[in-house]
């Protein structure tokens, strides 16, 4: 078990195999954790899949219910809180270039990361990631504020509902636009290559995972559905490892 430090911060991460590093973010939302990458919600583990050839590294979010790691709630910057501990990791662990691969809510971080890092991030995967319905605009408010916020502030007396609603609210309410960390013209003028694999469901919008794929000039898109049936992941998974091959650096 390892964790890496920094002031208040205390980040939990694993990781497996050797070669070029690869950092994997499990979905579930802020309750987002390692275990997750091995759970029911997860199609496949990458780490069991990918660390036959790459140095994988995961990490529990910070304050994430069923995790070990921790931090304070960053009111005025949540989603950069969660970039500075992604980018943070790697520099305790001495890598300076490496590669992304989210699921779900980790969309949204790979393009944090991809805004505040891109001569870092050399390709990434992005799985069922998240995205903003207008439909529905409240649906990560709601799900964090039912899901996650009420053990949260069960195991953490410093922090209260109401802080937790301001940062949820700056979080998902301030911008709830696309893929919430950064704009179309971004992803437009991004030159990391991209694998997206959609998904259709409320907090995985399909319209939104295409719309990433269409507007990123060096973005390629998975067969869809790829979940269902499940004899179709392991297809999904050899587009993974044949983009992430093809976009490795020669020297690892």
């Amino acid at each position: 078990m390892s964790f890496y430090e920094k002031g208040p911060v205390r980040i939990h991460y694993e990781e497996a195999g050797a070669g070029f590093p690869l950092l994997v973010i499990a979905g579930g939302g802020l309750n987002s954790t390692i275990a997750g990458l091995s759970g029911p919600l997860s199609p496949y583990n990458p780490i069991t899949e990918l660390k036959s050839e790459y140095r994988v590294i995961a990490a529990d979010l910070r304050n994430a219910n069923a995790g070990q790691s921790s931090g304070p709630l960053e009111i005025d910057r949540p989603w950069d809180s969660y970039t500075d501990d992604h980018l943070g990791l790697m520099d305790h662990l001495g890598i300076d270039k490496f590669m992304a691969h989210g699921f779900c809510i980790g969309g949204p971080f790979i393009w944090n990361l991809l805004k505040r890092a891109p001569d870092r991030i050399v390709a990434a995967v992005l799985a069922q990631p998240s995205g903003s319905r207008p439909e529905m605009p409240d649906l990560f408010y709601d799900n964090n504020m039912k899901g996650w916020a009420p053990e949260l502030v069960k195991r953490r007396p410093d922090i209260t509902m109401a802080q937790v609603d301001q940062f949820l609210t700056r979080m998902y309410r301030s911008n709830p636009d696309f893929v919430f960390t950064v704009t179309r013209d971004f992803v437009r003028q991004c030159r990391t290559p991209v694998l997206i694999l959609p998904d259709d469901v409320p907090a995985h919008p399909y319209a939104v995972a295409m719309e990433t794929a269409m507007l990123a000039p060096k973005a390629e898109v998975s067969l869809f559905p790829w979940k269902e049936p499940k004899e179709r992941v392991p297809l999904a998974v050899r587009q993974v490892r044949s983009f992430l091959r093809a976009h490795r650096p020669a020297v690892a």
